[in-house]
């Protein structure tokens, strides 16, 4: 039996005794019987164990980046920054993702939230709108309605905001991002507030069993007063969970 690739990624399987054809074309499958002929046979003949080898090459890694593909979702996120601002009773937290579209016909968005407290309180997103939430386990999923329509190429900036309350109440606590979607580039951010400074900050990574230290590199003081932590990366593993843990 041979096997080689024609045009338009379609795979042909050859019974070298018989007369059934099939060709396979994308999602689709024909069984084509025919006598055998004096062009096929010279056909067979061009193709030689070498030419059959290199075709069957590209249709093998022409369908592992198929496959690829069909794994990316419908967008990627070029940038992902995050910030929470931490107050005396409340918290803000602030989200701005930079997303290219994968697909095409894509009308929605989605957001993930989580935590201790009130989660929800004054959320708001650009562009888009809040069209329904559930949760799943300790998740809350957020489907956002974009009110357009996007197509595979297009590059928008979602900006997300919403307060928490009696949420990080706790001499210990901690402030999660977990990675959905194939992300090139992270930054999370905490402000502390003047009267309450971080005194010690790891972060954790779930693939990793031990906590990195976040040292003074980490820390700046704003103009007010305020302290505030940063860390960012461009080494992203899809399905990641970053936490980093603090004490103040």
């Amino acid at each position: 039996m041979f096997t080689y690739l024609y045009t338009n990624i379609i795979l042909f399987s050859i019974e070298s005794e018989g007369t059934t054809v099939y060709i396979g074309a994308m999602d689709r499958t024909f069984m084509v019987s025919f006598a055998p002929s004096l062009w096929f046979s010279k056909l067979l003949a061009y193709l030689s164990l070498e030419r059959l080898k290199l075709v069957l090459d590209i249709y093998h890694a022409l369908r592992q980046w198929l496959q690829r593909r069909g794994n990316e979702g419908m967008y990627e996120i070029l940038v992902f920054e995050t910030i929470l601002e931490l107050k005396d009773t409340e918290a803000r937290i602030s989200k701005h993702q930079q997303v290219k579209f994968l697909q095409e016909n894509i009308i929605a968005f989605q957001d993930y939230v989580w935590g201790d407290g009130e989660v929800f309180e004054a959320y708001r997103c650009t562009p888009g709108i809040v069209v329904d939430r559930y949760q799943d386990g300790d998740r809350w999923n957020v489907l956002i309605s974009l009110r357009e329509t996007k197509n595979a190429g297009d590059i928008t900036d979602f900006r997300i905001e919403r307060t928490v309350r009696n949420g990080f109440t706790q001499n210990k606590e901690w402030f999660q991002m977990e990675i959905r979607h194939q992300t090139r580039q992270l930054k999370m951010s905490i402000i502390f507030p003047k009267q309450r400074p971080c005194k010690r900050a790891v972060l954790q990574e779930r693939s990793r069993h031990h906590p990195t230290p976040l040292g003074q590199e980490h820390f700046v003081t704003l103009p007010d007063g305020r302290q505030l932590l940063t860390w960012e990366t461009e080494k992203i593993q899809q399905f990641e969970i970053y936490t980093i843990k603090w004490t103040w």
